[in-house]
């Protein structure tokens, strides 16, 4: 009896003593956590102090997304055999030079994206009349932007300013189109990371190959950007139109917007998306899937008659932030 006491009481001991001391420890972690805290929050105010002085601010985050994939004999689908992917990578970066007197501020957007599909099947034909499949991987989004802005401050939140933004794709059919923005007006800068630039004088240059719709024009040019990182967060959106003074067919307007999160050391997760909407594109793509023989009879596109469709994309994958 005496044993069963002794060792009812010794649990006892045990118990009590692994409880005090998992009281402690928890303890002992909330004292250094608010430690930690407070470290932290001088150390972001430390750092926002150091963003507000004078001088470069420098930074780059993208996304890659892709997926590769095989199949043989997997009957239950219309092409049992064959090699898919997808791959897709989008960048960001600027360089901004701010000073007491004048700003300088860069960017350039980039988002690209290839797709193919190969249907083993069809190989038997490959290099003969009869070869349907591509094996390539080719092009589907292709999107390329960068900016220069320059301006003189006149007010605590406005400058005068000149801009030059060009716009085009890289991978198929390299300036053609392609959007050089030069122009004059106002920036007003309501807080550090947002800038809406006006420039009511502002011209339009367009460079196309051959016979196109696309035309130059002057016009009025609005851009409005907000870049910003929150300790894992980063993220950009932009929003560029162009209002021509001669016809509002030769307008267009673009809009993208780009996150990443990281989830570990430089490396998260990305979000990519954007709008766009030009006639001149629209006109230009119509024409070229125009058919004069096909029937029934269609009328020949123009600006007129074209269906302006809301343009779109967009990207998720793995990001890298640096």
């Amino acid at each position: 009896m005496k044993k069963v006491l002794l060792l009812l009481a010794f649990s006892i001991g045990v118990v009590s003593v692994q409880a005090q001391t998992k009281e402690e420890l928890h303890t002992q972690k909330t004292e250094k956590q608010a430690i930690a805290d407070a470290a932290q929050a001088e150390a972001d105010a430390l750092q926002a102090q150091i963003d507000a002085l004078p001088g470069w601010r420098k930074g780059l985050f993208g996304t890659i997304g892709g997926t590769l994939s095989n199949f043989s004999n997997w009957y239950s689908q219309g092409t049992p055999d064959n090699a898919s992917g997808n791959i897709g990578v989008s960048i960001n970066a600027y360089a901004n030079l701010i000073e007491d007197k004048f700003f300088w501020r860069n960017s350039l957007t980039s988002n690209l994206n290839w797709v193919k599909l190969d249907d083993k099947s069809n190989d038997v034909l490959e290099g003969t009349a009869l070869e349907v499949d591509d094996k390539d991987f080719n092009p589907t989004t292709d999107v390329f932007n960068i900016s220069s802005l320059y301006g003189r401050n006149i007010a605590k939140n406005f400058a005068v300013s000149a801009l030059a933004e060009y716009r085009t794709t890289l991978l198929d059919n390299f300036n053609d189109p392609g959007y050089l923005d030069v122009g004059v007006g106002g920036t007003w800068t309501p807080m550090e990371n947002l800038i809406v630039v006006v420039h009511p004088l502002n011209y339009n240059f367009v460079f196309a190959d051959g016979d196109s719709v696309f035309e130059s024009s002057l016009g009025a040019k609005i851009v409005a950007d907000y870049t910003r990182q929150i300790g894992a967060i980063s993220f950009k959106s932009n929003l560029s139109t162009f209002q021509s003074y001669k016809s509002g067919d030769l307008s267009n307007v673009t809009w993208t917007n780009s996150f990443s999160y990281t989830l570990w050391k430089m490396i998260g997760v990305g979000f990519d998306f954007g709008l766009r909407s030009n006639k001149q594109e629209a006109l230009n793509y119509a024409l070229g899937q125009f058919d004069p023989l096909a029937l029934p009879v269609q009328a020949v596109p123009n600006f007129d008659n074209v269906d302006n469709k809301l343009q779109s994309y967009w990207l998720l994958g793995l990001s890298y932030n640096l």
